[in-house]
């Protein structure tokens, strides 16, 4: 899974299925480069951090299509991160 920022809403070629512009985060909420698109499995918003699978199946299966070939979902919202300060510093930013 990777964590993301939601930086767009859905495109209106695919209304039926809402996908996302969501740009890649490192852990510390800085960007790691490109958008990304992808469906949406929970009805992300605009400046929401969420979970993106980037399997296949995952993907496929999170949007209830399991036949198409979909390689990233949104599968979750993030609320709060909270990091063990064994690996890092707490991301209070995120929060």
């Amino acid at each position: 899974m990777t964590l993301v920022l939601v930086s767009g809403d859905e495109f209106a070629d695919h209304a039926r299925y809402q996908h996302l512009t969501a740009s890649l985060l490192d852990l510390d909420g800085t960007d790691r480069g490109d958008a990304v698109i992808a469906f949406d499995a929970v009805d992300a918003g605009v400046g929401d951090r969420v979970l993106l699978v980037t399997e296949g199946f995952s993907a496929m299966t999170s949007v209830g299509r399991p036949e198409s070939p979909i390689d990233m979902a949104v599968v979750g919202v993030i609320d709060v991160l909270d990091l063990d300060p064994l690996l890092g510093a707490a991301l209070p930013h995120l929060k």
